[in-house]
């Protein structure tokens, strides 16, 4: 796979970052999305803007999805028009976090030349080559696409042979995620009601090691953050739904997770349903009457 070639189909924010970080590792690009616009950043960088996925897709080497949900990801790939009406023999790469049935479906409807490789880590995370991919498939197709790993370079786990253990492993990391950072912003806001000032609490909560390390990042933000990340509280709410039902399928009922799925849901419809997942803290605070505490000043030139 010399001359790496790569079709990125889906350029939301993670989309983006795959797309940048393959740019900056010299690939050559072809980007698609459903509303054009969002292709922008990618373009600007100089991947080539496709009219449509069979556009985007002829000549690639690999093809690489990263979209929003089930819905997105059956249309894209299995849909008419879509990645396996047109996909040859170049392998495809599914990065989305969807449910591992559909994760096997779409290995089936490419004739099982696919990868699932889920992504762990924010899209400043992948665009610097840091990012964890959780790979899962056939073991001689993810050896073929050892050029694309190393493009990406980061951080690669082999799930097995099966490409529904990579989106299972997703979704039990993204549970950790959602679950961890409600209870934190409960913690948080229940400090607050109890009119503990923001300074003590970022204190407390920097030494405290109950706070798990990839919470750290985002502690700040539920403080007195604005909530501009890029995970928003509607793909949390999805992928926390996409969990219970495959414990369901398990014969499992994780009340835990419904109670989860509910905070996230619920920021959703009081207005949050863009901002990203620390958002969870802002329907606690509004039943309690309590204002978002200030921001600390940006330091001084020098400090």
């Amino acid at each position: 796979m010399t001359g790496l070639s790569v079709a990125v189909l889906g350029t939301g924010k993670m989309g983006t970052a795959l797309a940048l970080r393959l740019l900056d590792s010299g690939a050559t690009v072809a980007v698609w999305n459903r509303t054009p616009e969002r292709t922008a950043d990618a373009v600007g960088a100089g991947a080539r803007l496709a009219s449509s996925v069979a556009d985007a897709v002829a000549g690639a080497g690999v093809v690489l999805t990263s979209l929003a949900d089930d819905a997105a990801v059956r249309a894209v790939v299995a849909g008419e028009g879509g990645v396996a009406s047109c996909l040859g023999d170049a392998p495809l790469v599914e990065t989305s976090t969807v449910a591992p049935a559909t994760t096997r479906e779409m290995a089936a409807a490419v004739g099982g030349r696919m990868v699932a490789a889920p992504v762990l880590g924010a899209p400043g995370a992948v665009q610097a080559g840091k990012a964890r991919f959780l790979q899962a498939g056939p073991g001689e197709l993810v050896e073929e696409l050892e050029p694309l790993w190393e493009a990406l370079a980061g951080w690669m786990t082999y799930a097995g042979e099966d490409p529904g253990a990579a989106t299972t492993l997703k979704l039990v990391a993204n549970y950790l995620l959602m679950s961890g950072l409600a209870a934190l912003s409960e913690a948080v806001a229940t400090a607050q009601s109890a009119g503990m000032g923001v300074e003590i609490v970022r204190g407390f909560l920097a030494d405290l090691p109950l706070v798990a390390p990839a919470l750290q990042n985002r502690v700040e933000d539920v403080l007195t953050g604005e909530h501009a990340g890029w995970f928003s509280t509607l793909l949390g709410a999805k992928d926390v739904r996409l969990i219970e039902q495959l414990a369901a399928a398990g014969g499992l009922t994780l009340p835990i997770a419904a109670a989860v799925r509910a905070s996230y849901e619920h920021a959703a419809t009081l207005g949050w349903a863009d901002a990203d997942i620390g958002a969870v803290v802002e329907p606690l605070r509004r039943s309690a009457g309590l204002a978002r505490p200030p921001a600390p000043p940006a330091p001084a030139p020098g400090e």
